[in-house]
């Protein structure tokens, strides 16, 4: 997937290789200067979602601490409210999604270009609508 950044600092896909890695709440609490209370209300709102235990409990990835930095920065620095932060949020996963489409189009056009040695024919597009009307008989005398 491609990164999406937020005022240049924020690559959701930095932590790649670091993504296997999990933390209990208090540990994720302090690595993101936050308190566990705080995990929990964003969890419910939506802005992280951890993943979960089978007892339950909730265990982030370092991806996860990396996004509620992120959150605590345009929240504290930027001003943006939760409601703004979700909807940036949202929209960089569609932005994300979107990426990945095109990828996958590419490959396509690029799988069908190789099929057919290269060679493609532009389609003229146009929106002129073409009207069937059937021959009229001559009236004969």
């Amino acid at each position: 997937m491609g990164a999406v950044t937020v005022a240049g600092k924020f690559d959701r896909n930095s932590f790649d290789g670091e993504a296997a890695a999990t933390f209990m709440i208090s540990v994720a609490a302090e690595l993101a200067g936050m308190h566990a209370q705080t995990l929990r209300t964003y969890d419910r709102l939506g802005l992280v979602t951890p993943q979960r235990t089978t007892g339950g409990g909730r265990r982030y990835s370092a991806r996860d601490v990396e996004v509620l930095r992120e959150i605590q920065r345009l929240s504290q620095e930027e001003g943006v409210n939760l409601a703004g932060i979700k909807r940036i949020i949202d929209l960089e996963n569609q932005v994300d999604a979107l990426q990945q489409r095109i990828r996958e189009l590419q490959a396509e056009v690029d799988n069908a270009s190789s099929r057919r040695g290269g060679e493609l024919v532009p389609v003229p597009r146009t929106s002129a609508l073409v009207v069937w009307q059937p021959r009229r008989k001559r009236k004969t005398d």
